[in-house]
């Protein structure tokens, strides 16, 4: 005869049946449920945030002589963070000023000496060709003078006239006979001096393009000088957060030498390392859901930007290679990049590369 107990026992028997049946089915409903959440949909919580971060470094050598930043300190683009020692920059700018100032002198000089060149050279070429027409003018006294003794030569053999009037007609012939050998050498002289002239004129011409040059020289050395001294004072290239604080007041600074990392707030995305067996249905502008592991109650939203063009893997310093040693297939992983879309959330709270993320990519509408 059955006890109590185990009369009790088989009574309770069809209960938990059902119980285990019930349990049963609501397992299988919510599998089937998330299975079929999940079709169209590839997760990973292998991501995490990127973003931009800049070393930011002297441009120049020399002691730094204030600095105006902490680490991890919220600064805007343009914001000072160090400055360097200008004497020796100063002085630079101030020499090459006034290399650029002498330069600029000689090119006057060289045009002041162009133009009285070029003043020469006219005056030289009318001297030529005065020349010239003092060789016409000589040669018709020779001519002249040639006929007046030819007829007194006529009027000797007549005894009309005088020896004397012959030696003084010959006489005459001679001296026009030199003054046009006079005006010949004169003329050759003007036209020496008139090419002497436009020589000298296209020198002028040639310093003048020499000066130029010099002067193009000494603003490039002014303008150089004027950076050197601008870069004194170190600067953030955008809205950042400053961290890794590497500067303090009278410390030397070569050039590149950094003081700082400016991470970028404002250009943050997500990098999602997926399995190769993920990709199939994966395209660029695919939206994504995006959870933060810091802030589980930030909803993220953004789109498939880019798709890496290799694993990871062929990325290592020293990639594997599968023609050599045992094989063992291991499955990769690519690199995708995921641009978040604007949203209003919270400003304060921070969005900082590195930070774990879970992403869900939906691969079908």
């Amino acid at each position: 005869m059955a006890t109590q107990e185990e009369a009790q026992v088989k009574k309770s028997d069809p209960k938990r049946k059902k119980l285990l049946i019930g349990l049963g089915a609501v397992a299988v409903i919510v599998a089937a449920g998330l299975i079929i959440l999940g079709i169209g949909h590839e997760k990973t919580d292998n991501a995490q945030l990127d973003g931009n971060i800049v070393p930011v470094r002297a441009s120049v050598a020399g002691y730094v002589t204030d600095v105006r930043f902490t680490d991890n300190q919220r600064v805007h683009q343009g914001d000072t963070l160090a400055t360097i020692r200008t004497d020796d920059y100063a002085a630079m700018v101030a020499q090459a000023e006034a290399g650029l100032a002498t330069a600029k002198a000689s090119l006057e000089a060289a045009k002041t000496g162009l133009t009285m060149a070029d003043q020469n050279a006219q005056a030289s070429s009318l001297s030529s060709m005065a020349s010239k027409e003092s060789i016409s003018t000589a040669e018709t006294r020779l001519w002249k003078a040639q006929q007046d003794m030819a007829r007194v030569d006529a009027m000797a053999k007549d005894n009309a006239a005088t020896p004397q009037q012959v030696d003084a007609m010959k006489a005459e012939v001679e001296v026009a006979k030199a003054q046009v050998e006079m005006a010949k050498k004169q003329t050759d002289a003007a036209q020496a001096q008139a090419s002497g002239s436009r020589s000298h004129a296209k020198a002028q011409e040639a310093q003048i393009a020499l000066a130029q040059a010099t002067v193009a020289q000494r603003e490039a050395e002014l303008k150089l000088a004027q950076i050197r001294l601008s870069n004194t004072v170190i600067t953030v290239p955008f809205d950042a957060v400053i961290s890794k604080k590497s500067v303090e007041p009278g410390q030397y600074l070569s050039v590149g030498a950094p003081i700082c990392a400016a991470v970028n707030e404002n250009d943050i995305w997500v990098t999602a390392n997926f399995k190769e067996t993920q990709l199939t249905n994966m395209r660029v502008g695919q939206p994504v859901k995006v959870k933060v592991d810091a802030f589980p109650k930030l909803n993220l939203t953004g789109h498939v930007s880019s798709l890496s063009g290799a694993t990871g893997a062929r990325f290592s310093l020293l990639p594997p290679d599968n023609a050599t040693g045992n094989f063992v297939k291991v499955t990769q992983r690519l690199s995708v990049r995921i641009d978040l879309d604007s949203t209003a959330q919270d400003s304060t709270l921070l969005l900082a590369p590195g930070l774990s993320v879970t992403v869900d990519v939906k691969t079908k509408s």
